[in-house]
């Protein structure tokens, strides 16, 4: 489950403007937009053995976002989006949606409770040369949303108040600056800030993409947890060798202490991961590490992404939202194609501690999903972790889902 602390924002590149044709007046701009409908209805099952004897979880929901996008004046736009989300109750809809919402502590948890807001509100301009401007409350999703992400698989997404910049002026390059004023999380929290995030990446080499990042996060809590200072930089890329396609991902990041942080923020994070496609079937083998302080017996601090899309990385059973302080090892094989249209996906994952090596169990990961359109998609989803020899807090998980999608 998401956090209260591990809640922040950064802008992306993807938030940059899809050029439109500019409206001669503001009212034309106002009235000439787009509308915008989006709507998820899925069913979630939880199986999770625990020492409180919780009753499994069975969720059904139904996820609407209508927005509205105006037209183009003089540079600027606007953009207004409401979510809501509800459960369809059918007699056994029972569990619990999240620790600040409700009373349902006998039940497996599934985070998507029964809440409404204002997901987006947000004026952009673009009238600046090789620069774009964004302030509001807005979607963020930065590279693979490692470090920064929306969380866009549960019903209510993450979302921020922030001023963005990018700029492109530079050839193949991106630069981005995002400074955080508030972050709303996936069950209905509020986190404010005061943090800084930098992101440059370049784009200009045939065979992959160079990105560095700097990660100044300051949380106004009334304990320093998320507070930190993270630099990283990242090269992904594949290149084609006959009918085989070669992938690759390298990455590395240090963090440290940054605000009202101790000392013991301390930690490395390194990503290593090698595949490659042919035929129409993807394999990659990885490794992603993030690291513990040493301090102490198991260490006393583990790498933390505090603004990541967290469940989709190490495992969607999502058992490792927070890194233990001994760190977290996991190793990975992913195996994918697309046969008539269909993304048929498997992952499996051992885990282990950084500090120590000590068994932190395995997990299965199963994906089915077609897009019939580009307004209609539907799916199916397994994950099942399987306790290891060291980690008691970690018990046997299976969750399930089934979803469908409409989106105008």
């Amino acid at each position: 489950m998401v956090k209260k602390t591990q809640i922040m924002v950064l802008a992306s590149a993807g938030f940059l403007l899809v050029p439109t044709a500019q409206a001669g007046t503001f009212t034309e701009a106002l009235v000439g937009g787009k509308p915008s409908v989006d709507m998820r209805l899925r069913s979630e099952t939880v199986d999770q053995d625990d020492a409180a004897n919780k009753d499994n979880a069975k969720a059904l929901t139904l996820r609407t976002r209508l927005g509205y996008l105006t037209g183009d004046f003089a540079g600027f736009k606007a953009f207004a989006e409401m979510t809501h989300t509800t459960t369809l109750n059918t007699g056994d809809e029972y569990y619990a949606p999240g620790p600040f919402t409700n009373n349902e502590t006998d039940y497996d948890t599934v985070a998507d409770p029964e809440l409404s807001r204002l997901n987006q509100a947000w004026v952009s301009y673009s009238g600046l040369a090789d620069t774009s401007v964004k302030l509001g409350r807005q979607r963020v999703i930065l590279d693979n949303a490692r470090f920064v992400g929306n969380v866009g698989w549960r019903q209510t997404e993450q979302v921020y108040n922030a001023l963005v910049l990018a700029n492109t002026s530079i050839q193949d390059t991106t630069l981005i600056y995002g400074y955080v004023q508030r972050a709303y999380n996936i069950v209905g929290a509020e986190t404010p800030s005061e943090s800084h995030v930098i992101n440059a990446s370049y784009n200009g080499l045939s065979f992959g993409k160079i990105t560095g990042y700097a990660y100044l996060l300051d949380l106004n809590l009334d304990s320093p947890a998320g507070d930190s200072k993270t630099l990283g930089l990242s090269f992904d890329g594949k290149q084609a060798l006959g009918d085989f396609t070669l992938l690759y991902n390298l990455e590395y990041a240090k963090q440290n202490d940054y605000a009202d942080a101790g000392s013991e923020v301390d930690a490395s994070y390194t990503k290593v991961e090698l595949g490659g496609k042919f035929a129409g079937i993807m394999l990659k083998v990885a490794q992603e590490k993030l690291g513990s302080n040493g301090e102490g017996a198991n260490g006393t601090y583990g790498f933390q992404t505090v603004l990541a899309t967290k469940h989709a990385f190490n495992g969607w059973a999502d058992m490792f939202l927070s890194t233990p302080n001994a760190g977290l090892v996991d190793n990975y094989v992913t195996i994918g194609a697309k046969p008539a249209g269909i993304k048929l996906l498997a992952v499996y994952h051992q885990y282990k501690s950084d500090e120590g090596g000590d068994d932190y169990g395995t997990e299965l990961n199963l994906l089915a999903a077609k897009k019939f359109s580009k307004n209609y998609s539907a799916g199916i989803k397994y994950a099942s972790y399987k306790e290891g020899d060291d980690l008691a807090s970690k018990k046997d998980t299976n969750k399930l889902w089934v979803w469908g999608q409409l989106k105008f």
